[in-house]
């Protein structure tokens, strides 16, 4: 939305991005000293265009040597010789011994070179000998296998504009890196020559594994480009060191004095780039290359660059060109320190952006309104209104005279942080003041609303707009769609897109995408792809926002394969995959168990060039948690750490519930040393994990202490919190102080749901309390409360513990009643109670027994061995030689009952006098119903992620 409901960019960067032509004394002025000062300018030098210099009085002139910029820069004295063809140049960094070696071996070389003569006689032995011992150990380093190095890597293919940096970033994930040598073009030293090298640290065997494990990606796409990555062999360096000789041979004939590369006039460079910079401002290539090629930018043209860049966000590329003019000793004037604040601001680094506030202050350069309406727009993008109002207080004590574009964007600052009371009252002063709000104003408000949620204050914002005589635009059909869209009624979102098509407004990806986004919140897949049909029709090309809510509506139906044929798809349309494209992908096949698909899908997200993040790694270990394949979880975590991904609250989290399912207190309390210990937050969540560690294994008297810490860290306690205490006092039959819970509840103002009262009614079942149970039905419809099918379940459970199977049939008919569908559990629990009280009850009893046999066999249901077994045993104390009921019963045992009804029949007459309890049916139904709280589990982890 922030993209839709954007404020006038137009206007706001129509000062930035216009520039008054600036005089270029400051580039014409030459100076004759070696030291540059940016404090005062350079007297003005008459204007002599052709200066003859007088010859230098030093008796040994230097050599005139305009190609080799490193000349300047030499710390040693050159040797004064009578021959100027030659004067050896050290590179910056050397050594007096480097330049004595390399001194060494050019006269060594300009003896081999030409060949030398045949073997010389016995008297010239000793002279050859001499000259032949500096190439002994010659052969020995040619070898490449002598020049290798222990975990370094070659790139190749890598685009010609990367830095360092990037390319660390991707390859970190194989392992600590030690270095980067991203190798530069021969002319053009801003940028690289296709390759570079990648050195992992650490010892040497963690970093040799590290380099093979990067080159088992060789293929994976980086940027656009097909990278070949392989192990170093040694050849760069052998090659280097055989070039660095080849060159000193060539170097005393070798022409210094060469031609600059641009031949054209300067006033045609800068016409020439301005016209680029006008007609082509998105094939930024063509923009810079048509920079460069300005012999000598003045001030004008390095603001307009500086401003090319700030609109792009490079705050990076914008820096460097400012820096540029400034060691060309050109002052930045307002306008170009405006164009580098908007450079940081778009670039969501604001630091940097006041620090050039505060140098604008040293240097006494007025900080305009422009200046002051792109900082408050800064703030706003990263959600501090507090310091976006301290500057719109600035403004306003400098420049009395405001105007509508930094109202609007402190409007918006406040609008994005939910305080609709300032930007209301902002939008109040504004126009007491006298000026008029643009419609931008009105879509930011409206955009406002969406977030809070406040339908009707939207709708007025609306209704507002068009009784001012603005027509209503897309914008603002889009806000009215996405509210819908995001409290549930996409029913009238769908009314407002076709208002908009009868006001001959069109569609376009952004209102489309948010009535996609409404039918998957209610995952409605059916009418999501309808959605997305329609958009095709219309000739829109779906993006990478698009193809990712349409991956995501695949995996939610489950689908997985075609979300898979959807992210191919997306790159035959030249659509770059995120990490939120394969995200839900990743975790999918997590989630179902499909670990060998997932990694899968984890090693194609690497080879498409993305750098697996935190969530990545996050979405793999949900899934494995939710599947209690811990072991593995923890297998991730390692890696993740390997790859230079530092965990945060969310991966401890989720570990942490996965040690609650399966009740491990132990490790659940040792990530959550882990989590505090790193100074990462706590929240309710990970105390909900440790609730659920203690409930799960009994531990009530540390769950007390976990719910005081709690209180003392001023963390409320929700639903959920109180849905797994109630649940931990039901597991042990606690009614007294699951009762206690509840009263707590309805003290403190939290709203108990469906899974609170299934909880409770638990602890009334297991206590054989069941007046309160029903009391407790009657409760929830009271409030309008509907029970489901676990709340049936359980109550059915609970007749049938207490020897009442009527009531259990009874509950089961009001359940069908209710419109709720009967699940296996429902149907196991049920036909064990009845089953066992078949041959003490009434006639009814077996009739209910026929008729719920029926509904499985319609159903489709087949139980497991186990539950065919101990149905069988209750069946031969009903009917010993077989009867209807027998024969009806079978028919929902496994397919194979028969062979192992016959290998059995021995054992099962041995056992078949004795007696069964009550107790033994329980156990059966516990170990074959779904647990208490596994809805809550998914519930909390979802909400989690």
């Amino acid at each position: 939305m922030d993209s839709l409901v954007s404020l006038p960019t137009s206007h706001c960067h129509s000062p930035l991005f216009t520039s008054k032509p600036h005089s270029s004394s400051a580039t014409t002025t030459t100076t004759t000293s070696t030291s540059v000062s940016f404090s005062l300018p350079p007297p003005p030098q008459p204007p002599e265009p052709n200066i003859r210099r007088p010859k230098s009085i030093n008796p040994s002139p230097k050599p005139k040597i305009s190609s080799n910029p490193l000349k300047n820069f030499s710390t040693t004295t050159p040797t004064t010789t009578t021959n100027n063809n030659f004067s050896h140049v050290p590179s910056p960094g050397e050594t007096t011994r480097t330049t004595q070696s390399l001194v060494s071996k050019l006269r060594l070389s300009s003896k081999l070179f030409p060949p030398p003569p045949p073997p010389p006689l016995l008297h010239d032995t000793r002279k050859a000998t001499q000259i032949s011992e500096p190439e002994a150990p010659s052969p020995e380093l040619e070898k490449p296998e002598n020049f290798r190095q222990h975990g370094k890597i070659f790139i190749g293919n890598l685009p010609s504009w990367i830095k360092k940096h990037e390319v660390a970033e991707f390859f970190r994930q194989f392992g600590p890196i030690k270095d980067v040598i991203v190798i530069k073009a021969h002319n053009e030293i801003h940028r690289n020559a296709g390759f570079g090298f990648v050195i992992y640290g650490g010892p040497p065997p963690v970093a040799e594994k590290s380099a093979l494990k990067a080159v088992e990606f060789d293929g994976v796409e980086f940027r656009g480009r097909v990278l070949t990555v392989k192990l170093d062999d040694g050849t760069r360096l052998k090659g280097k060191a055989e070039e660095r000789a080849r060159w000193v041979e060539r170097y005393q004939g070798q022409d210094l004095s060469n031609k600059s590369k641009w031949h054209q006039e300067r006033e045609g460079s800068r016409r020439l780039f301005r016209k680029v910079l006008d007609s082509e401002p998105e094939n930024w290539q063509k923009v810079v290359f048509a920079f460069e090629r300005i012999d000598k930018p003045s001030r004008r043209e390095f603001g307009l660059m500086v401003n090319y860049y700030a609109r792009r966000g490079d705050m990076h590329r914008a820096r460097e060109t400012f820096e540029r003019m400034r060691s060309r000793g050109i002052e930045p004037t307002s306008h170009v320190y405006t164009n580098l604040v908007h450079a940081y601001a778009v670039g969501r680094d604001m630091e940097e952006a006041l620090s050039c506030v505060r140098k604008m202050k040293e240097e006494g350069i007025e900080i305009t309104l422009v200046t002051y309406s792109i900082l408050v727009r800064g703030f706003a993008k990263i959600g501090n209104s507090e310091a976006a109002d301290y500057w719109f207080e600035e403004a306003k004590e400098r420049h009395t005279p405001l105007n509508a574009i930094i109202y609007g964007n402190i409007v918006y600052a406040h609008c994005q942080t939910c305080n609709m009371e300032r930007a209301e009252a902002l939008v109040r002063e504004m126009e007491e003041e006298g000026i008029d709000a643009p419609i931008d104003i009105y879509h930011t408000m409206m955009d406002g609303y969406t977030m809070i949620g406040n339908e009707e204050k939207c709708l007025i914002v609306f209704e507002r707009l068009k009784e001012c005589g603005f027509t209503p635009s897309i914008i603002s059909y889009g806000c009215l769609i996405n509210l819908y869209a995001k409290i549930g009624k996409v029913s009238k979102a769908l009314e407002v897109s076709k208002m908009m098509e009868c006001a001959g407004i069109k569609h376009n990806m952004k209102t489309y995408s948010m009535l996609i986004n409404g039918y998957l919140k209610l995952k409605d897949w059916a009418n999501a792809f309808a959605i997305f049909e329609d958009l095709v029709k219309d000739g829109l090309k779906p993006d990478v926002v698009l193809y990712n809510n349409i991956i995501q509506a695949f995996c939610g139906m489950g689908n997985m394969d075609r979300a898979i044929h959807t992210v191919k798809e997306m790159q035959k349309e030249r659509h770059r995959p995120t990490t939120r494209t394969f995200m839900p992908i990743i975790h999918g096949f997590a989630r179902a168990g499909e670990m060998r698909r997932a990694l899968e899908v984890f090693d194609m997200m690497r080879r498409s060039g993305c750098i697996p993040t935190v969530h990545t790694f996050n979405a793999l270990i949900l899934g494995l948690t939710e599947k209690r394949q811990m072991e593995k979880a923890v297998e991730i975590l390692d890696e993740m750490t390997l790859a230079g991904v530092t965990p945060n609250e969310h991966t401890y989290t989720t570990i942490m519930h996965g040690y609650a399912s399966l009740g491990d207190t132990g490790k659940a309390f040792e990530y959550f040393s882990k989590l505090r210990n790193e100074g990462l937050e706590l929240d309710v969540y990970t105390y909900e994990a440790l609730l659920k560690a203690c409930c799960k294994s009994g531990r009530m008297q540390s769950a007390l202490a976990v719910t005081k810490e709690m209180a003392a860290q001023n963390i409320p306690r929700n639903t959920f919190v109180y849905n797994i205490l109630i649940d931990g006092w039901a597991r042990r039959g606690d009614v007294w102080e699951a009762a206690d819970l509840m009263q707590q509840m309805k003290q403190e103002g939290v709203q108990p749901d469906i899974h609170t009262y299934t909880s409770f009614i638990n602890a009334c079942c297991k206590a054989g309390d069941m007046l309160r149970a029903t009391k407790t039905i009657q409760e929830m419809d009271a409030i309008g409360i509907k029970p489901n099918v676990k709340t049936y379940t359980t109550l059915i459970h609970g007749w049938a513990r207490a020897s009442l199977p009527e009531k259990a049939l009874k509950c089961f008919e009001e359940m069908k009643l209710a419109g709720l569908k009967p699940d296996k559990a429902v149907y196991h629990c049920l036909m064990t109670s009845l089953l066992s009280r078949a041959t003490v009850a009434e006639a009814y009893i077996y009739s209910g027994v026929l008729s719920v046999c029926r509904e499985m066999i319609v159903s489709g249901l087949t139980v497991d061995m186990g539950t065919a077994v101990h149905w069988s045993r209750c069946l031969r104390k009903i009917e010993r030689s077989g009867g209807e009921l027998t024969e009806a019963l079978q028919k929902t045992f496994p397919p194979d009952w028969n062979s192992y009804h016959t290998i059995a029949a021995n054992s099962d007459s041995e056992t078949d006098d004795e007696p069964k309890s009550d107790d033994e049916d329980n156990d059966v139904y516990l170990d074959n119903v779904t647990d208490g709280d596994n809805d809550i589990d998914n519930e909390d982890l979802n909400r989690l992620w």
